[in-house]
């Protein structure tokens, strides 16, 4: 049977996609955890898959026995984490030497007026659990608002690290964070997070504004409200990306590889939402300010809220489904598929490909493990 799988609400479960195509999605439940907001797995490792708690802490699913294990992989509660707003342990990610380094990167918030990305090492007595105090790598001052903190850590094929921040909260970015290059607010980020004399990270020397007075060197993409989650496919390279939008449109942006993976791109808030120009006018007007305008669209005048931007298939069994790009809104409780390869979107054009309804609960985001294998939570 060929499968797609799920964390749903406080368990996890998978969607199962019959050998008939014109049979229809089920879900099938597969553990019970507490607030799930984030599930990966590291490089090579297809046994487990670790399930990030929005309190602080990670679990380890054993795929192999189908259970859960007992004790947290990782636990950040003793430093404090804020659930506050929209915080909390927002994702993990495991760099592509992790078998031999041992290392894992965390973000989460510890209080409502800071993002922190920390280094955790495997325990060498236990694969199963991380040991000693966590490294801080970088803090990124997140004053006023409880809300828009991005979220995202994914690393490339070289070991750089990629990671999202929100434009700082409330509505209309009042500080114009997403557009300042100054800020680190309101981007997608990219450096390399391990230890360089007495640096907490280094710079990739090849970052868009690396060496350039006044503009962050970190910064690899700006103009984004709240890049809650985004992704780089795993077998192109390309960067797709989920960006939240503020009262009428949720946004899907790509760039491909070939094109530099977002590098010095402008997604275009606040001057844009989506493809509007922003304050969006009645009747709306086409924004001409962003380099990177968005490829699929949903007005929230069908219902849509909140954008959940999740991952290319490019599990080989997933036949109906594999080089589409599975995302979801977290208010219908919808799951899509799109092509990301002929896109339709440019403004209220709906996104190609099937909903899969999800009664009971929304979704809050996606993940792969090491198979390939696509996790909606």
């Amino acid at each position: 049977m060929r499968r797609l799988l799920l964390l749903a609400g406080l368990t996890l479960g998978a969607v199962a996609w019959p050998a008939s195509a014109s049979a229809a999605v089920s879900l099938e439940s597969a553990g019970t955890f507490t607030a799930p907001i984030y599930v990966t797995a590291a490089p090579g490792d297809s046994g487990r898959l670790f399930v990030v708690e929005r309190g602080g802490t990670v679990r380890v699913r054993d795929l192999t026995s189908n259970t859960t294990l007992p004790a947290s992989f990782l636990d950040l509660t003793a430093g404090g984490v804020s659930t506050e707003g929209e915080g909390g342990l927002l994702s993990i990610a495991f760099p592509p030497d992790y078998a031999a380094s041992g290392l894992v990167y965390a973000l989460y918030t510890p209080n409502g007026d800071t993002v922190r990305l920390v280094e955790a090492r495997r325990d060498p007595a236990d694969p199963n659990r991380t040991t000693g105090a966590p490294r801080t790598v970088l803090e990124i001052p997140h004053p006023t608002n409880r809300n828009h903190y991005g979220g995202q850590l994914q690393f490339d094929r070289s070991g750089r690290l990629y990671l999202s921040t929100g434009d700082g909260g409330a509505g209309g970015d009042p500080p114009n964070n997403a557009q300042n290059l100054g800020v680190l607010l309101g981007k997608i980020l990219r450096i390399d997070p391990r230890a360089s004399g007495a640096r907490p990270y280094s710079v990739p020397a090849d970052n868009p504004f690396a060496g350039q007075a006044g503009r962050r060197p970190e910064i690899w993409s700006f103009g984004l409200r709240n890049a809650f989650r985004f992704s780089l496919d795993r077998t192109s390279g390309d960067m797709t990306v989920g960006d939240v939008g503020q009262g009428d449109v949720e946004e899907v942006d790509f760039v491909r590889r070939a094109s530099g993976a977002g590098a010095k791109a402008n997604f275009g808030w606040r001057r844009c939402e989506g493809s509007l120009a922003y304050p969006v006018a009645v009747p709306p007007q086409r924004c001409g300010f962003a380099s990177t305008l968005p490829v699929l669209e949903r007005n929230h005048s069908t219902g849509d809220c909140s954008i959940i931007g999740g991952y290319v298939v490019r599990d080989a069994s997933l036949q109906e489904l594999r080089g589409r790009y599975v995302h979801a809104d977290f208010c219908p409780g919808l799951l899509f598929s799109a092509s990301l390869q002929t896109p339709t979107a440019q403004g209220d054009a709906p996104i190609i490909g099937t909903g899969l309804d999800l009664p009971d609960f929304s979704l809050v985001s996606f993940g792969e493990d090491a198979c390939a294998r696509v996790y909606a939570v």
